[in-house]
């Protein structure tokens, strides 16, 4: 079982946890499916984990482990433990002891309902804990609002002294600003010895895993904090506020990346865009656009204002997709024109070819969807209705107001009506 981590040297592997239920978000779904941008929270988490070069991924999963298992049935690195009692972080940790066993080096720990974790954070950690020569690394967090955070004690000398929760702080410990967003990094033989001595001598009768840390402080080993976390890193999702705070700068993410890369969104806070989106150079989005799903753009694209465009669809470059118009699961070859008040869903567009205004292909008949294809330099004049299946031949011209229910057969002009 191997995992490199950066240039460590040192083998590490990752323990995911994703058991638990959460009743604040009042929801029947596991709370990391929960979709953060158009994917699960967890699918950032994991990302995060292989990005810093972890290899060995562990999944604690307990709540609806079947749709959590499902939805990543296709990602084989990962290894998933099933947490049937909820007894704690420290017991979903020491459960995962079979899963590491023969594994020599060092095991991150941190929560699936973290999609906000960078990768270069998880990779800082790991490094600076096989440099340290450690038992236990944290990663920790300075807010502004530390309320609800356990806080990071540390001595005169700026040595970590153990973790206390926040309502078990004395009024100068309240006063703390520096927190535990739980991103841990323990050397795999000390942690689960540790693991073995922790009792649940709390309200809930738990096993947490800060207890592990201070069972190692006890013993002398070496712990170490560094102050590595954005304070917007460190948010999970307890909540569905939380859950829209958390999109929100999911999203700010999403659109910084894409106009670094070149693309223009002229007014980001009014504009959505799916995180599986890839978008080239030079495409202009237009305010209250909505991009979801796995959704592939050209360069010099042209989209909205209010252009809807949805899972599925592929725009070949110099497409322009204009106002109020949606699409579906297409495909627009280059130089397309479909401008406004347009619904294309289920369909292949040839290159140039003219969409006009209030055009609808009929792809649902009420059982099954079904296909339309579009030759290159058509024409669809305004207000037609293209039924679905259709095929229409290269240059075919479709007079405005058409309703095709047949395929074209080569002829250049076309009216079914």
């Amino acid at each position: 079982m191997s995992g490199e981590t950066g240039n460590s040297g040192r083998p590490c592997a990752a323990v995911v946890l994703a058991a638990g239920k959460s009743t604040r978000m009042v929801t029947d779904l596991p709370k990391v499916l929960h979709e953060v941008c158009g994917r699960p929270m967890l699918a950032y988490v994991l990302d995060a984990c292989r990005e810093a070069g972890i290899e060995r991924i562990v999944v604690v999963v307990g709540y609806r482990k079947e749709d959590i298992i499902h939805a990543f049935a296709d990602e084989p690195d990962l290894h998933f433990v099933d947490q049937t009692e909820q007894k704690g972080t420290g017991h979903a940790v020491q459960i995962c002891r079979d899963a590491l066993d023969g594994f020599d080096g060092n095991v991150l720990v941190i929560a699936g309902d973290m999609p906000l974790v960078r990768p270069e954070t998880l990779k800082l950690l790991v490094e600076t804990h096989t440099r340290g020569n450690s038992a236990v690394t944290l990663a920790t967090a300075v807010l502004d609002e530390p309320t609800g955070y356990g806080r990071i004690v540390r001595d005169a000398y700026g040595n970590l002294q153990g973790i206390v929760e926040h309502s078990d702080c004395t009024p100068q410990q309240l006063a703390i600003r520096e927190i535990n967003p739980s991103y841990y990094c323990f050397d795999r033989k000390l942690l689960f010895q540790a693991l073995d001595n922790v009792r649940p001598d709390n309200v809930k009768g738990e096993y947490y895993l800060t207890d592990a840390l201070h069972i190692l402080i006890r013993q002398g080993h070496r712990a170490v904090a560094i102050t590595a976390v954005a304070a917007e890193d460190a948010m999970g999702v307890n909540s569905r506020k939380e859950l829209a705070r958390v999109g929100k700068i999911m999203q700010e993410r999403i659109q910084d990346r894409l106009m670094a890369s070149g693309v223009t969104i002229f007014d980001p806070p009014n504009t959505w865009v799916d995180a599986r989106a890839r978008i080239g150079r030079d495409t202009v989005i237009h305010p209250f656009t909505y991009i979801h799903g796995r959704v592939t753009i050209g360069r010099r694209c042209s989209l909205g204002p209010f252009a809807y465009v949805r899972d599925g669809t592929k725009l070949a470059d110099d497409v322009v997709v204009g106002v109020f118009a949606e699409l579906k699961n297409a495909s627009l070859g280059e130089g397309t024109r479909a401008r406004h008040l347009t619904y294309i869903g289920d369909a292949s567009v040839g290159d140039h070819v003219h969409i006009g205004a209030g055009t609808i292909v009929a792809n649902y008949d009420g059982h099954e969807v079904r296909r339309t294809e579009i030759g290159q330099k058509a024409f669809v004049g305004s207000g037609s209705i293209l039924v679905a299946p259709l095929k229409l031949e290269d240059g075919v011209h479709v007079a405005p107001g058409s309703v095709m229910t047949q395929n074209s057969d080569g002829n250049r002009d076309a009216n079914n009506r």
